[in-house]
């Protein structure tokens, strides 16, 4: 990959520049495998870019599987959609399935053989929720932390979410969320580790913040109004749609303070083919905890991508 510092323990990835159905201009990166028995799919979370995902690509391909993700419009080094690169945003929270159809486009055998397998974290497990309901065909899926229901700061709730939907359909949308889901903070501080909801542990803490202090263009801020309502929106949607009929395996933290654990227990019980397991010790960012916590979930993630086979 170019532009930078690669991540501590990146494998080399291809990076390819792709354009989205609607003219937005993507970043998508491939980890292919000559011999590969299948394909995984990474969707990564809000704020995150491809070099987060090397090692989860590293460990995929030893366990037999070609990898690719994407920068999600409005982050990473994919288009921004605003003259502030800062400001997390969406128009429609249904644009990002114009960014997945763009890389599933692009991912042809002999390098991206079917089966194909999804690994899905935080946003990006909402983003493949909506996909697998509209068709896409995967032979299991992996979720860590799936965002299927945000924890709301108590000062955004109840009449603030009325006035909040009713901000996104005006030029406030592309306003920065009320304080503390949103802000102009960047997404990584060294400074901020004590009490953040993501991890645990303080070296990838500091791997992470170093690395955005060295490569700005990967970091965003918070959230904009419009990609607030938008979110709440979607995960508001995905409430009323069926479970798809596929095995499902979802990874979650005891420690979870970002994502909803009341609508993954919802959705679990709606998902006869899908089963839970907890780290009681990690937080939402389950690849960005301590060496154990990461290499058990991505062993966890392999053994049940191999067992789908």
């Amino acid at each position: 990959m170019t532009g930078g510092p690669a991540w501590p323990i990146c494998p080399p990835g291809r990076e390819l520049r792709l354009t989205a159905a609607d003219g937005i201009g993507l970043r998508a990166v491939l980890w292919p495998r000559p011999d590969a028995c299948g394909s995984v799919l990474i969707l990564s979370g809000r704020t995150e870019y491809a070099e987060k995902y090397g090692e989860a690509a590293l460990a995929l391909q030893a366990a037999g599987f070609s990898a690719a993700t994407i920068d999600w419009r409005g982050q990473g080094l994919s288009q921004r959609l605003l003259p502030d690169p800062r400001k997390g945003h969406v128009s429609r929270f249904t644009d990002y399935q114009l960014d997945l159809a763009a890389l599933t486009a692009e991912l042809r055998a002999p390098e991206f053989p079917g089966p194909f397998f999804l690994l899905a974290h935080s946003m990006g497990g909402a983003i493949a929720l909506r996909a697998l309901a509209e068709g896409l065909s995967v032979r299991a899926a992996a979720f860590l932390a799936p965002m299927w229901g945000i924890r709301m700061p108590a000062p955004i709730g109840g009449l603030a979410l009325q006035s909040l939907a009713a901000a996104a359909r005006t030029p406030l949308a592309a306003h920065y969320a009320p304080p503390p889901a949103g802000g102009a903070a960047p997404s990584f501080r060294i400074a901020d580790f004590a009490g953040n909801p993501l991890t645990s542990d303080p070296r990838r803490w500091r791997e992470m913040a170093d690395y955005l202090c060295a490569c700005p263009d990967r970091d965003i801020a918070g959230p904009t109004i419009g990609w607030l309502a938008e979110a709440l929106a979607e995960c508001r949607a995905l409430r009323s749609l069926p479970s798809p009929s596929l095995p499902a395996l979802i990874l979650t933290g005891g420690q979870e303070r970002i994502v909803s654990r009341t609508a993954i227990r919802h959705r679990l019980a709606a998902w006869p083919e899908a089963f839970c397991h907890e780290e009681p010790e990690a937080a939402h960012e389950l690849l960005m905890e301590c060496q154990e916590i990461r290499d058990s979930t991505l062993a966890r993630v392999a053994r049940f991508f191999r067992a789908a086979l």
